[in-house]
């Protein structure tokens, strides 16, 4: 039976435990949740592959595969693509503007044989099921809808014969259990548009949720706090018309708020 398959973060674990603390294939395998023969057969593979620890920082986690198992998994007469370094491609999605289709761009420039875009994207989506989750929210029908305004403004052409354009607001709204989305331009983040974004988003709704997740937008939140936040007292009183509550968002790199990091219409845009 062939031995267990490591992901790369366990094959380094092994590496370090074996060359670092020196420590046996049993101490090794109960260390990183291994069997005994996979700790083993992972260092022949490191051996055959000519590798020696530490791995030099040229060594990303796609190469160390491709070095550990390069005959694994190759059938005759298959070609087998350049694997893209998954772990660089979700570091640079975290930056602004950056999508799967550039990424992908400037991979098959690199490549021109590799992967087509719709294989790339699978890979990589299979690649980040992988990683650990860091938060889970489970969301009721009707319990929260995710509010916020779009990072970029979104020019709008005001005048077709003189071609003059003028930058307009984007306004953001997801149901927090269906992901179902609403999206409105203002001109401004005024308050009165603030609240009249909110109206024409509970309209299109059909009804309101019984809190509003807004983020710590001054507009919203007068001074934002995790425990006793100040909220707008218009807006508060514009929620508790509708029978609603508002909750903002942890202030500083809030993690509750994913709905509508991931699904503004200009995200959406330029993932379509």
């Amino acid at each position: 039976m062939p031995a267990e398959r490591l992901k790369m973060r366990r094959v380094r674990e092994i590496l370090r435990y074996r060359f670092e603390e020196g420590l046996g294939h049993k101490s090794i395998a109960v260390r990183v949740g291994a069997a005994p023969s996979t700790v083993r057969e992972t260092l022949r593979r490191l051996e055959r592959a000519r590798l020696s620890w530490p791995l030099g920082d040229d060594v990303s986690d796609a190469v160390l595969e491709a070095a550990l198992y390069k005959a694994a998994g190759t059938k005759t007469g298959h070609r087998r693509s350049v694997e893209p370094d998954w772990a660089h491609v979700h570091r640079e999605l975290k930056r602004k503007h950056v999508t799967l289709q550039i990424l992908w761009d400037e991979y098959i420039g690199l490549h021109p044989d590799g992967y087509r875009y719709s294989r790339y994207c699978d890979l990589y989506r299979a690649w980040a099921l992988k990683l650990p989750v860091t938060l889970r929210q489970d969301h009721a029908a009707g319990e929260k809808l995710f509010v916020d305004y779009a990072g970029d403004t979104v020019t709008v052409v005001i005048d077709r014969l003189s071609g003059k354009t003028r930058q307009a607001h984007l306004f953001v709204a997801v149901l927090g259990a269906s992901s179902l989305s609403f999206a409105h331009a203002r001109w401004s983040e005024t308050l009165p548009d603030w609240i009249e974004c909110h109206l024409l988003a509970l309209e299109a709704f059909g009804g309101a949720p019984a809190l509003l997740v807004p983020d710590n937008a001054k507009v919203a939140v007068i001074k934002a706090c995790h425990f006793d936040p100040q909220v707008n007292r218009t807006y508060a009183g514009m929620a508790a018309h509708y029978g609603s509550a508002v909750l903002p968002t942890r202030p500083r790199r809030p993690r509750d708020k994913e709905r509508t990091s991931r699904c503004t219409l200009l995200e959406w845009l330029s993932d379509n």
